[in-house]
């Protein structure tokens, strides 16, 4: 599974980075003001930082200016997701877009239907929200088992890219359930290395080690 990272902060990105777990980054407009930086710079900037797809998202409904604003964003990098809504004129935008040999990123899905349609459009990447879905007491692990189900009886590339990820348990049941890629939050990322038995054994052998009065 490839692991994204939620995010807009660029020290973030940059700590993960380093370590050689993320594959890619998504950002929305949420995040960009949540970073208080100008959108472009902070885009380049983490453009510069990863060298997967940075998904960066247009913010027009209507299918001529998500073109403008998606081509706009297409030349800030070479690295660059066009990430556009799953409407109908964001399916329109997402097919030209393919067809320009460009990467898409169709997001805001909560249907299998939805996302059939964002395969049969060319969309890199498709965006399931899990945790949004959580919130209506709706299943996003069954939505993520019927797309791989559907894109695997039809052979679409598209890939699943489970999104609204809030927690470690998400992670696991998506990769579970077939996602082919997590974006999540950089806190959750780091939590997924956390277990309450391995700081108990942790604990256990430095006492025990201390106990030998040894040093390495």
């Amino acid at each position: 599974m490839k692991f994204f990272v939620d995010t807009a902060e660029v020290n973030d990105i940059r700590e993960l980075n380093a370590l050689g777990l993320l594959d890619g980054v998504t950002t929305n407009p949420s995040l960009i003001k949540k970073s208080g930086r100008d959108f472009a710079e902070v885009v380049r900037e983490i453009c510069d930082e990863v060298e997967g797809p940075v998904s960066a998202e247009v913010v027009s409904l209507d299918y001529d200016s998500m073109i403008a604003e998606g081509t706009k964003l297409s030349e800030l990098a070479d690295n660059i997701a066009i990430k556009v809504p799953l409407t109908w004129d964001g399916l329109k935008a997402c097919r030209t877009f393919s067809d320009q040999g460009k990467m898409v990123n169709v997001t805001l899905c909560f249907s299998a239907n939805q996302a059939l349609l964002a395969a049969k459009a060319g969309a890199t990447f498709i965006s399931p929200f899990i945790g949004r879905m959580d919130d209506l007491n709706l299943d996003g692990m069954q939505l993520i088992q019927d797309i791989r189900q559907i894109y695997d009886n039809y052979m679409f590339e598209t890939e699943i890219l489970a999104a609204s990820i809030r927690t470690a348990n998400h992670v696991s049941e998506c990769a579970l359930a077939g996602a082919d890629v997590a974006t999540c939050p950089p806190g959750v990322l780091r939590s997924l290395s956390s277990h309450v038995l391995t700081d108990k054994g942790l604990e256990g052998f430095l006492k025990d080690w201390e106990a030998t009065g040894q040093k390495i």
